[in-house]
């Protein structure tokens, strides 16, 4: 029998907690049919009847992160032990499109204010980020599939309600999507301790705020599609600041220069 159902486990593979886990070939099937937004399939390796290729099919059509594992890591992941050698790993909440969030700032008569991710792992800094990003008046904050965080019940709780207001979509290359927003006019500044000094910058117009991973800082090939390099100043022995409190600090410049200060 297929099984669906919500887990409070711990994945490495996915860095998600409290996520919608989806076992079973039918199952599997049905949610991608239904809409629900799948991050991860896991599947067993070598097996290639007909439901699997389907799901396979599906994952790569909707740009589903995919796996093939051996049976006995497929064991260790299963709740029913009736996976059939499928296990999906759902969002908790629902993506929404970069154009949704550009919509939103016409909307707003405002110019485009996004925050974008570079391979935030951390649940928590990535619902820090989407609360700043309401606070601060973003249009939406912007995450790769790979190597990042997903829309998890953690996040959802750090964000502190913030996920129900604020547009989050997921790309499959940000370098790209950088490069298709500036066609579009917008203008693109990172946090880097070896940049300017962010007051000298004029951040205003349609930004987007680039905040890189919590070890490696923006991604090179990231940080060259930058029309800024923003340096933060600072006066202790610590030179680096948590990835949330950057993108905070950087984003409420924005703010300030937005409001004339």
């Amino acid at each position: 029998m297929d099984r669906i159902y919500e887990t409070d486990q711990e994945y490495t593979e996915c860095g998600n907690s409290h996520t919608l886990v989806i076992e079973g070939r039918n199952s599997v099937i049905e949610a991608f049919r239904s809409g629900r937004t799948i991050d991860k399939v896991f599947v067993l390796d070598g097996c290639q009847d007909g439901p699997v290729r389907t799901i396979v099919r599906e994952a790569k059509k909707h740009g589903a992160l995919l796996s093939f594992v051996s049976k006995d890591r497929l064991n260790q992941l299963s709740q029913t032990g009736k996976h059939q050698g499928v296990i999906a790993y759902a969002a908790a909440y629902d993506y929404s499109e970069v154009d949704d969030m550009l919509a939103l700032a016409e909307e707003r008569g405002e110019a485009p204010f996004l925050l974008l991710l570079d391979g935030i792992e951390d649940p928590h800094n990535l619902g820090a980020i989407i609360r700043t990003a309401n606070i601060a008046g973003a249009h939406g904050v912007i995450i790769p599939k790979r190597r990042a965080a997903g829309l998890t019940a953690t996040v959802a709780k750090t964000s502190a309600g913030a996920l129900n207001y604020t547009p989050v979509a997921k790309v499959t290359n940000l370098a790209k999507t950088i490069e298709e927003l500036k066609e579009k006019g917008m203008w693109f500044v990172c946090a880097d301790m070896d940049g300017d000094l962010m007051y000298d910058l004029n951040l205003t117009g349609p930004i987007g705020v680039v905040i890189g991973s919590e070890g490696q800082g923006v991604s090179r090939l990231v940080k060259e599609k930058c029309d800024y390099i923003a340096g933060i100043p600072m006066k202790g022995e610590i030179t680096s600041l948590n990835a949330s409190v950057a993108g905070g600090v950087l984003a409420f410049e924005i703010v300030r220069q937005r409001l004339g200060k």
